[in-house]
């Protein structure tokens, strides 16, 4: 028979290499990594935040990374397209499950999710997280920072969000603003890319509007993102608003006008002198999405952050 496993996730003797299981079933995990607490070794780690409290619109976000999870099994068993190998051969990589929070008590979500993000950066590992609404991307950035210090940041958004924060919000539309103001992220070497609204404040952040990016070709994208961050440490956060409703309507604020999900994963593609040290997918909502279209393209935005760091591996090992 053409399969030869069945729930790699639990079955897995090693985090490298690829499953057996049929796309249609299998226990469901990123890519069918194994499932584990135990990050030793690991390359990348894949790791869930639930939460959606943050929202300003259409809550439900926390369904995320079980439709991200669940859409990546179309990838299995294949050598992964662009990158034509299978990330896995080389590249070790672990799903960490989801973060536990208390549901009851937002306050103290941020301090939580930091501080497992920090338990997991400490083992050397490249942490994926998929959101969760955008607000989870704050305290990740600061587990981030306190190991990097400042870094660029790209962000793949609709939104800017730099709308005015005191320091205590739970808000997903601030959450840039408080980190240009904490030292999070150096704006002199951060770019938006895809913005189609206006916040008050840039807070000093190179910004690719919709309409510019619409007339752009990816490879000039890219080059914009690579001159920007000139060569620094650089956390990458895609909002999957960033793209037009038409390739992700389940999300929780869409904004028509955006680029196609083809044009970004073309620049993604070719971020391949980007220093990146961390990544996140978040805003995917299943409720609101259709035959799983905005989840796919979260899970391939996923995808290819792994494919970025396989292909780094390989060319630091050769």
């Amino acid at each position: 028979m053409p399969s030869s496993s069945i729930d790699h996730a639990f079955t897995a003797r090693t985090p490298k290499g690829r499953s057996g299981d049929p796309t249609y079933a299998g226990a469901l995990s990123f890519m069918r990594r194994k499932y584990s607490k135990n990050v030793a070794g690991a390359d990348a780690v894949v790791w869930g935040i639930p939460f959606d409290a943050a929202v300003t619109n259409r809550p439900g976000a926390r369904f995320g990374p079980q439709a991200i999870r669940r859409a990546s099994a179309i990838f299995d068993c294949d050598p992964q397209y662009p990158f034509n190998r299978d990330l896995f051969d080389d590249l070790s990589v672990i799903d960490y499950g989801d973060c536990l929070l208390d549901s009851g008590n937002h306050q103290k979500t941020p301090a939580t999710i930091e501080r497992e993000a920090a338990k997991i950066l400490k083992s050397g590992a490249f942490l994926l997280t998929l959101g969760g609404d955008h607000f989870v991307t704050w305290p990740v950035l600061k587990a981030h920072a306190a190991i990097h210090g400042p870094m660029a940041l790209v962000q793949f958004d609709a939104h800017q969000d730099t709308w005015p924060d005191d320091g205590k919000r739970i808000d997903h539309g601030s959450f840039v603003a408080r980190a240009v103001k904490d030292g999070i992220i150096d704006p002199d070497r951060s770019i938006q890319i895809g913005i189609r609204t206006h916040a008050p404040d840039d807070c000093g952040i190179k910004i690719l509007y919709g309409h510019e990016v619409e007339e752009m070709r990816a490879a000039d994208i890219a080059y914009a993102i690579a001159e920007r961050t000139g060569g620094k440490k650089t956390y990458v956060t895609f909002d999957i608003d960033c793209l037009d409703p038409a390739y992700a309507p389940g999300t929780g604020t869409p904004v028509a006008g955006g680029p196609s999900s083809a044009k970004i994963l073309s620049v993604l593609r070719q971020m391949t002198q980007i220093d990146i040290v961390g990544a996140d997918v978040v805003e995917v909502a299943p409720a609101y999405d259709h035959a799983d279209i905005t989840a796919i393209a979260g899970s391939t935005v996923a995808m290819y952050y792994l494919g970025l760091l396989a292909e780094k591996k390989a060319r630091d090992k050769a």
